[in-house]
């Protein structure tokens, strides 16, 4: 069960930031405008992988 929550939602996350960041980084006005958006979602990488290291120390 972690193993496929951390497929779906940490590896989906990581790329969704992958792919975000640069394309955010690429337009002029991309940072400015979108710098929540930004903060949110790392906020949340950060999250999950901190959930899931709780979620495998509980399990092991």
């Amino acid at each position: 069960m972690t193993l496929i929550f951390q497929l779906i939602a940490l590896i989906a996350t990581s790329s969704i930031l992958l792919i975000s960041i640069p394309v955010v980084f690429a337009f002029p006005d991309g940072w400015s405008s979108n710098k929540n958006i930004l903060f949110a979602d790392t906020s949340l990488w950060i999250g999950l992988v901190f959930l899931i290291g709780i979620l495998n120390s509980l399990i092991s």
